[in-house]
């Protein structure tokens, strides 16, 4: 009945005027001056930028494209201090609304890289992140110029490859040899052993799945909370609109709980729930008169306390300090010594600890929750046995990005420290189709 009800409630706020319900977030100024510049270029560095390309850097980078791309690539180098590269990245897609593959370079420092694709990029998925994961790592300790150049050139090998990795068809080849082998030599074990891994599988889901209705839950509850608000008289047109956003992913993250069958199945769960959880906080300031609050990461100790207002450097259990993103309050109560109010889980054998101590198959949901926003090093290593998993999910943590009112295309992922700075990366599909990720400080 309570579903029943919020979709019969969705419906009717869906009539409110068609330009309502089209309003999107515009890019941000650096952005826009970049699209426009990428209408004729292929290359746009701010004069401001802190990577150390010259124009002559950029003329190199232009050969390179036209050399070596094999099909079109797009270069934007931001000054510092305007955003990180998933973001502005997933911007600039939606404003060129071009097809290709794209690197950012933006960050606090303006040292900061991420390479993807937008739609029709020529790339298989996943490609892009894992090309950047790789160009970061051969030529970090030469610089910007070097790092773009390298990633030109392997976007233009896997384009030739049929969008893979030159390595791709070779390992796909040794795998198929591997699983002969396997039922060669040990047949009736590999079956004993797929038993016993899809009895675990099907645990580590029914766990899950207690989490995430928890999560949906409080969700549903904030949206009750609002119910009379929203429909008060001479209500913001635009508070309906991200009311409406609200209920829409709230179903669809009912939906996708109803279908979940692997630990995998959440990541889009939790990408629902921080969309519902960001359109919650907009609608509640559009009803009492304000803007909307800067869509951000979530609060990194509790995702349910909606997106966090600035980055806390907070040391974990038994690990280096690092910068997370935090709600106000929590970030309060960091740098004054005291503990953040986490989000907790239930775990057999250890009762309620902070979400980011429980096990490895975690990561999926609670990655999902960041997929838009980067952060291989905000994540990797904090759920147990992830470091031996290979972190979240490969190349970064970040998943599929659909969310209704997106930003673009495009999948982020991989990456990392450039140096002079944390691990960034990340990435999902933000509704454009494609990838994109990336990133580090360099």
């Amino acid at each position: 009945m309570r579903r029943l009800l919020l979709a019969l409630l969705l419906a009717l706020l869906m009539l409110a005027p068609a330009g309502a319900r089209a309003q999107t977030t515009s890019a941000s100024p650096a952005v826009q001056d970049a699209a426009q510049a990428l209408q004729s270029d292929s290359v746009y560095v701010a004069p401001d930028n802190n990577a150390g390309i010259t124009p002559a850097d950029a003329d190199r980078i232009r050969a390179e494209i036209r050399n070596k791309g094999e099909g079109p690539i797009y270069v934007a180098v931001f000054g510092p201090g305007q955003g990180e590269p998933a973001q502005f990245g997933r911007q600039l897609v939606r404003a060129l609304d071009a097809d290709g593959v794209y690197a950012i370079i933006a960050g606090p420092s303006g040292r900061s890289f991420a390479g993807g694709s937008g739609p029709n990029s020529g790339l298989a998925r996943g490609v892009a992140p894992r090309l950047a994961d790789e160009a970061l790592s051969a030529e970090r300790s030469n610089g910007a110029t070097a790092i773009l150049t390298d990633f030109i050139d392997r976007v233009g090998e896997a384009r030739i490859n049929g969008g893979k990795p030159k390595d791709s068809s070779s390992s796909g080849a040794a795998f198929i040899v591997v699983i002969a082998a396997l039922f060669l030599v040990g047949g009736g074990f590999f079956f004993w052993r797929s038993r016993v891994k899809r009895r675990a599988q099907a645990e580590q889901t029914a766990e899950l799945r207690k989490v995430a209705d928890e999560d949906l839950v409080a969700l549903g509850d904030d949206i009750r909370a609002l119910d009379i608000d929203v429909e008060m008289p001479n209500v913001d047109p635009r508070a309906k609109e991200q009311y409406a956003r609200t209920l829409q992913a709230f179903e669809q993250a009912s939906a996708g709980l109803r279908e979940a069958r692997r630990p995998e199945d959440f990541r889009p769960i939790g990408q629902t729930l921080e969309e519902g959880r960001y359109a919650m906080e907009a609608a509640k300031a559009r009803l009492e008169g304000r803007e909307p609050p800067e869509h951000r990461p979530p609060c990194f100790f509790d995702p349910r306390h909606g997106p966090s207002t600035r980055d806390v450097e907070w040391t974990p259990p038994f690990g280096a300090p690092r910068m997370v993103p935090a709600c106000e309050a929590d970030a309060l109560r960091v740098e004054a010594g005291e503990d953040p109010n986490a989000r907790e889980v239930e775990i057999a054998g250890q009762g309620r600890v902070p979400y980011w101590q429980a096990p490895a198959y975690y990561g999926p949901y609670a990655g999902g929750f960041y997929g838009g926003f980067g952060g291989s090093g905000l994540l990797t290593g904090f759920l147990a046995g992830s470091l031996l998993a290979g972190g979240w999910d490969t190349p970064a943590y970040g998943g599929d990005w659909s969310g209704s009112g997106g930003d673009g295309g495009g999948d982020w992922g991989g990456g990392g420290d450039l140096g002079g700075g944390g691990d960034w990366g990340g990435g999902g599909d933000f509704g454009g189709g494609g990838d994109f990720g990336g990133g580090g400080d360099f």
